[in-house]
């Protein structure tokens, strides 16, 4: 059977709406009227709200040449739900907005949704409106998270204090090295229109641009440890660029160490394939969406049981500076090289 392709023109605004959102059952308390209104209403029944938007642009933060639509409907919500992670905050609804051009059929926007309804699946979160409108070219995404948090218990990047020390979820790297494959593989196909991507072996960081994980089951830990952070933030434009807007929103200086900073045996492999420093990878790379977070000392020992996290190093006075030493046993001032949309 051929390829159905159902013109967008077909549906009409509002009926494409319908089509898109029918099958919606809210999942939160809080969700008291989703979409089909004027606007949506939530109540978190006394929780304060965290609210965070953030826009994906074609041919600047996506290429679909090599993104699966229902992948980066996935990765949208994601993106978003970090940012609601990294506040200390459970993540509870979306909004999403999209423009396209006449390129997309509705068999796309589908594929697309897909993606959308299984992130909202997997965390608990509920899609409550949004817009759509044709773009000239392109496809641009736009979604906004809001989540709840106990009074007060939301997380700053502007409170760690010196002592503090500096703890990162998950393994760093591998999105960046999944890009630069994916990016090596397509400028292969366009000189070469027959040859096959060829990926073998390198699933891991494939998956990890591809379809990255907000770590709200880390909020849940430290929760569940009783250790409240002292500062958070989540790892979208590199390791080293998120350490600097720690320290310089707390006002305090860092020693990290080279050997402490968490890369797996498959990111390395992928680094050394492409003659990368696999540490360059995890400091300026991006995208991993991980939570970097500073704790007081004496939490120490609660921490350590999770294998999910790894202490990297420590805050020090500001004049200090924020330094990485080496498994040399150099000492360099850190920098932030991570990754800019405007360059």
């Amino acid at each position: 059977m051929e390829n159905q392709r159902t013109e967008i023109t077909s549906l009409g605004e509002f009926g494409l709406i319908d089509h898109l959102t029918k099958n919606i059952e809210l999942q939160n308390a809080s969700s008291i009227v989703g979409v089909g209104d004027d606007g949506a209403v939530i109540d978190h029944f006394g929780k304060q709200t965290v609210i965070s938007t953030d826009m994906l642009v074609e041919g600047v933060h996506f290429d679909l040449m090599y993104t699966p639509l229902r992948h980066l409907g996935y990765k949208s919500v994601i993106v978003n739900l970090s940012d609601i992670c990294a506040m200390n905050a459970t993540p509870t609804q979306i909004l999403l907005s999209l423009a396209f051009s006449n390129r997309f059929s509705l068999e796309a926007l589908d594929e697309f949704y897909e993606g959308v309804y299984a992130a909202c699946q997997r965390y608990g979160v509920d899609l409550i409106g949004g817009d759509t409108t044709t773009s000239q070219k392109g496809f641009i995404i736009s979604c906004t998270a809001i989540g709840e948090v106990t009074p007060d218990k939301f997380i700053k990047r502007s409170t760690a204090n010196v002592g503090d020390l500096l703890c990162v979820s998950g393994d760093l790297g591998a999105a960046f090295l999944g890009l630069t494959l994916l990016e090596r593989e397509k400028n292969i196909f366009l000189e070469n229109p027959g040859v096959q991507p060829d990926l073998e072996g390198e699933q891991y960081i494939v998956q990890r641009i591809l379809k990255p994980e907000a770590r709200k089951d880390i909020i849940e830990f430290l929760q569940s440890q009783n250790v409240t952070p002292t500062a958070m933030i989540d790892v979208s434009d590199g390791l080293s660029s998120e350490i600097l807007h720690i320290c310089k929103q707390s006002d305090t200086g860092c020693v990290l160490y080279e050997e402490k900073v968490p890369i797996t045996e498959d990111t390395r492999n992928a680094a050394f394939k492409f003659n990368m420093d696999p540490t360059a990878c995890a400091l300026s790379g991006g995208e991993d969406y991980e939570l970097l977070f500073t704790i007081r000392p004496e939490d120490y020992d609660k921490i350590v049981i999770s294998e999910d996290i790894s202490v990297i190093g420590y805050l020090t006075e500001p004049e200090l500076g924020a330094h990485i030493h080496t498994k040399g046993g150099n000492q360099f001032p850190i920098t932030a090289q991570g990754w800019n949309a405007f360059k």
